[in-house]
């Protein structure tokens, strides 16, 4: 049985595989902070699990991000994470990998902007400050995989992208 040939999607479309590598990067620290915390789940349990859920989120309004150098790698990364996912899939399964990306886009408004660009100031202070975290990288890659999917794996773009667009737009004054 001959395999189907590999169909990369274009920047600023996720595939099948994308979203399996970025489920994937979430399970692999879900499943690590479920395992460190299932007898004793308590407020510090959810404490430790903020820091990737943030993270997550923030990998989800980096590729909303519309140009310029970091909506290029973020773009350049989505890329990687549905080449990678694609691959596994096609090659190592056999199964296609359809392009799910949602219809309609999100665009984050100059306030948005401005608020992922005051996000990635703190992640680099805590990252500074704490040391180089891969757990922070895998649930930003997840987020940038995830962020543009049309089914509930994508609800984190479209849960994050509206608060922190109105938010920016409101501290920088432009409501």
């Amino acid at each position: 049985m001959a395999l189907p040939p590999l169909d990369i999607p274009a920047y600023g479309i996720v595939s099948l595989g994308g979203v399996a590598t970025g489920l994937s990067l979430f399970a692999w620290d879900f499943t690590r902070w479920w395992t460190d915390h299932k007898k004793r789940f308590n407020l510090k349990a959810l404490r430790d699990l903020a820091p990737q859920v943030l993270c997550l989120s923030y990998g989800a309004l980096l590729i909303l991000c519309v140009g310029g150098i970091i909506g290029s790698a973020a773009d350049w990364s989505l890329w990687g994470s549905n080449t990678v996912g694609d691959v596994v899939l096609v090659y190592g399964f056999g199964a296609t990998t359809p392009a799910v990306t949602r219809a309609s886009h999100l665009a984050l408004t100059p306030g948005g902007h401005v608020a992922v660009i005051v996000i990635t100031v703190v992640i680099v202070a805590v990252c500074s400050r704490r040391g180089f975290r891969w757990d922070f990288v895998r649930q930003i890659f997840a987020g940038l995989s995830l962020g543009l999917a049309k089914s509930i794996a994508g609800f984190i773009g479209m849960a994050v992208a509206p608060t922190v667009s109105l938010a920016g737009d409101y501290v920088v004054g432009l409501l």
